[in-house]
C-alpha cells in the first residue's frame, strides 16, 4: 500500500470523499478507471492503518437473502464482480482471481410469523433471480445431519453465490488501483464543513492540520461517524455505531461439512471458517448507540447467552475451544436498516454513502459504481438507488429491510 501523506497536495479538488474504506474507495476506483471523468479526487481517512473501520472487523460473507428486491440486486452484483474481478478491473496480473465459498445462509424459523417472512421474503428473492429454498426441518436434517432442528418449523438457504468472500482483497485491490489511478489519500480527519451564504451547496471542508480545502462534490463515507460528518454541514441523519461482536473457535468435533453461516431465531450467527475454525457473532438484546472508540469486549455475553445457544442449536459445539475475539461497528441506519445513499435534497452536491446497518461490505461494489454514476453523469446508469435516497429520511417514509442480521 502507497503510504498515505498527511496533508493535500492542493488546494481544491472536483470530488472530495470523507471516509477511505471500501465503501470511499470504491467510489474512488470506479471514479478514476472511468473515461469520462477526468477529475480531481482527494480521499481523507483519519487512520490509514484501517484498526477500528467497519471494514476491518466484518464477517466478509454476501448474501442475496434479503426483503427487497434492490438489494437482492446489489448482492447480485457484488458477486459478478467479485468473480469477474480482474476483467472489471482489467488486470490479470496484480488483480488476483477470487471466488466465493458458497456455504450459503442458513435462516431458522421457530414460529409461524419467522416462517411466513421466510416465504414472503422467498418470493422476493425468487423474483430477483436469487436461487433460495425453503426446507422443512426434516429436509434440514437431511442435508445437515449436526443440527438440532426440534423446534424449527422452517428453514431458508440458498447455496449459489452466497458465502465467504475476500473483501479485505478487494478493498486493498480498489485503494491500489484508484492511487495508481491518481487519487490522492491523505491520513487526516474533516473537523468542518463549510456551505455557501445561500445554504444549498458545500464548498469547502477543514481539515485537523488546519488546511481549507474546496470542492465541486462532497461525498460521505465515513461509516459509523457518518451522522457527524452530516452535522458539520447543518445535516441529521438517523445513523449511529451498534456494536457487534465476533468470535473464532475450535471445535473438539468438527462437523462432517461445510457450516452455512447460520442465524438461529435468537438473533445469534456461526458460520464455517475452514480448518475446523468456526466464526460466531451477536450481540445483547439490549442494543443502544456506543461511543466511536469503544470496541471493548462484553466476554459475559459468550458464557450467558452465545456458547449455550450454539451448543444447543448445534450438539457438537457443546465442546469448543475459543481462539479469538474482538468487536466492531454497524453503522445503523435506526429509520429502516437500509442504506441512505445519493444527494441530499437541498444540499444537492453533498452525497450520502452511509448507514448500510451490516451489510455494507456486500453492497460496495454496486454503491461505489452508483455513486460514481450519480457524480460523472448526475443519472444512475445501472441500478437505480433513487429509493435509498434521503428523501424518505426527511419525510420518515422508511423501507423496511427485515433480513438483518
Amino acid at each position: 500500500m502507497k503510504k498515505f501523506e498527511k496533508n493535500p497536495k492542493k488546494s481544491t479538488y472536483d470530488i472530495i470523499i470523507i471516509g477511505g474504506a471500501i465503501m470511499g474507495s470504491s467510489v474512488a476506483w470506479f471514479l478514476s478507471q472511468n473515461p469520462d471523468f477526468d477529475g480531481t479526487i482527494l480521499v481523507v481517512e483519519k487512520d490509514q492503518n484501517y484498526e477500528f473501520c467497519s471494514t476491518a472487523h466484518t464477517t466478509s460473507c454476501m448474501r442475496q437473502q434479503f426483503s427487497t428486491k434492490l438489494n437482492v440486486q446489489i448482492s447480485q452484483f457484488a458477486a459478478d464482480f467479485v468473480l469477474n474481478i480482474q476483467e472489471y478491473m482489467a488486470d490479470k496480473i496484480k488483480i488476483p482471481k477470487l471466488t466465493i465459498n458458497s456455504f450459503g445462509y442458513m435462516y431458522l424459523a421457530n414460529d409461524d410469523d419467522y416462517a411466513k417472512n421466510l416465504k414472503d421474503n422467498q418470493k422476493i428473492q425468487i423474483e430477483a433471480g436469487a436461487a433460495t429454498e425453503l426446507l422443512s426441518p426434516m429436509e434440514i436434517k437431511l442435508r445437515y445431519p449436526f443440527y438440532n432442528v426440534e423446534d424449527i418449523v422452517l428453514g431458508s438457504i440458498n447455496l449459489v453465490n452466497e458465502g465467504y468472500w475476500d473483501s479485505m482483497t478487494v478493498f486493498n485491490c480498489w485503494r491500489n488501483k484508484a492511487q495508481e489511478n491518481g487519487v490522492e489519500y491523505i491520513e487526516n480527519e474533516v473537523v468542518d464543513i463549510s456551505k455557501n451564504e445561500s445554504g444549498d451547496r458545500v464548498v469547502s471542508i477543514k481539515l485537523a492540520s488546519g488546511e481549507l480545502i474546496t470542492g465541486e462534490n462532497f461525498v460521505n463515507a465515513s461509516g459509523p461517524r457518518a451522522a457527524v460528518t452530516s452535522k458539520m454541514a447543518g445535516i441529521d441523519i438517523p445513523v449511529e455505531p451498534r456494536k457487534r461482536y465476533s468470535w473464532i473457535f475450535k471445535a473438539e468435533k468438527p462437523l462432517d461439512r461445510q457450516l452455512p453461516l447460520t442465524i438461529d431465531p435468537s438473533g445469534i450467527h456461526v458460520r464455517e471458517n475452514g480448518g475446523g475454525t468456526y466464526q460466531a457473532g451477536g450481540h445483547r438484546n439490549e442494543d443502544p448507540a456506543v461511543d466511536f472508540d469503544d470496541f471493548t469486549m462484553d466476554y459475559d455475553l459468550w458464557e450467558e447467552k452465545v456458547w449455550p445457544i450454539l451448543a444447543h442449536r448445534i450438539p457438537n459445539f457443546e465442546s469448543i475451544k475459543l481462539i479469538h475475539d474482538w468487536a466492531g461497528h454497524y453503522s445503523m441506519n435506526t429509520l429502516d436498516q437500509n442504506a441512505i445513499v445519493g444527494p441530499h435534497g437541498e444540499v444537492q452536491n453533498f452525497i450520502f454513502l452511509s448507514g448500510f446497518s451490516g451489510h455494507g461490505t456486500q453492497q460496495a461494489p454496486a454503491m461505489g459504481r452508483a455513486v460514481a454514476e450519480l457524480l460523472i453523469y448526475g443519472e444512475y446508469r445501472t441500478l437505480n438507488m433513487k429509493p435509498f435516497h434521503f428523501d424518505r429520511i426527511e419525510k420518515e417514509k422508511p423501507i423496511i429491510e427485515n433480513a438483518i442480521i
